[in-house]
């Protein structure tokens, strides 16, 4: 079988780490590289999280350090939802630094998407912080992306302001230049995210699971994406899902841009469906998912995990 070469740029975060697990177990994508941005938590506790998932899984998958901040913004977290550390929960073994790389995350990106014999797809399910330094520093690299399969932004309202999704309000500036970036892009905002639900039901069979199973029943009960009644909200996976399984969602292509400047809108995805600013389409924005297909897809594949 021939597998997908991608790199994830990510900020754990308990949802990351679910799509960090089911992205890490499949037999369809080459994990190369990940990257860490500041985020859910701050670029030092994000590292630590993804060394000790890689430990965890028992996955040898370098780890670059990228942005500690925004490019112009002041920082913010949502440790509110993940918990002081990120990932919050769960007591994992104490990881060793043997897999970080001593290049940034921007200059091993350039590396291993210029090293590689076929395109690179990204993943980035943080703040595009990272992704926008890479075009801005290194644009030959845009021909070698195969497309940009990103977790944020929203077609409707959001979770961090009105109108403004998380990791599109933490560094707007960011994901505006990789909008512009005319690389492929698919867009898996909140849209997708508040149906694609992990229900009580569900999270009863992961802690019986296997060994993957029972730590993210864990971390779910210190996570606050949802509710552990209603349905806990596995936004960041939706990413991977595409990748995978893209037939449970529907797509849209159209326009889509970032507001900067508005005072009670900046970091808002301008998505625009009905085609009102004539502007050439730049993504394929997923504007609804199959929920059954979606809770079958996630349980199926945390199956096949350690």
């Amino acid at each position: 079988m021939t597998q997908k070469p991608i790199i994830i740029d990510t900020d754990p975060g308990i949802d990351d780490a679910v799509a960090l697990a089911i992205a890490l177990f499949s037999e369809k994508l080459d994990v190369r590289l990940i990257t860490t941005v500041a985020g859910n938590v701050s670029l030092e506790k994000v590292t630590i999280n993804a060394l000790r998932l890689l430990k965890f899984f028992d996955k040898q998958v370098p780890v670059a350090l990228g942005a500690r901040r925004p490019l112009i913004k002041e920082p913010i977290d949502a440790s509110d939802i993940h918990g002081s550390t990120g990932m919050d929960g769960f007591d994992f073994e104490e990881p060793t630094e043997d897999l970080v790389l001593k290049e940034n995350a921007v200059n091993a990106m350039y590396r291993v998407i210029m090293d590689s014999k076929e395109p690179v797809t990204l993943v980035p399910i943080g703040p595009l912080t990272n992704i926008a330094l890479l075009f801005l520093m290194y644009p030959e690299v845009k021909d070698k992306v195969e497309e940009i399969v990103l977790m944020g932004g929203s077609t409707s309202r959001g979770n961090m302001g009105v109108m403004s999704e998380f990791n599109i309000f933490a560094d707007p500036e960011a994901a505006k230049i990789v909008f512009q970036s005319k690389v492929p892009i698919v867009m898996a905002g909140l849209d997708v995210g508040l149906k694609a639900l992990v229900y009580p039901e569900d999270s009863a069979q992961l802690k019986d699971m296997n060994e993957t199973g029972k730590m993210i029943y864990q971390l779910f009960q210190k996570y606050r994406g949802g509710s552990m009644k209603t349905g806990l909200k596995m936004y960041d996976s939706c990413a991977v899902a595409y990748l995978l399984q893209p037939e449970m969602f529907e797509v849209q292509e159209t326009f889509v841009d970032v507001e900067l400047n508005g005072s009670m809108t900046a970091g808002c995805t301008v998505v625009d469906l009905k085609g009102y600013l004539k502007q050439p389409s730049n993504a394929k924005v997923l504007v609804d998912i199959d929920p059954q297909m979606f809770k079958t897809w996630f349980m199926d594949s945390l199956r096949k995990c350690k």
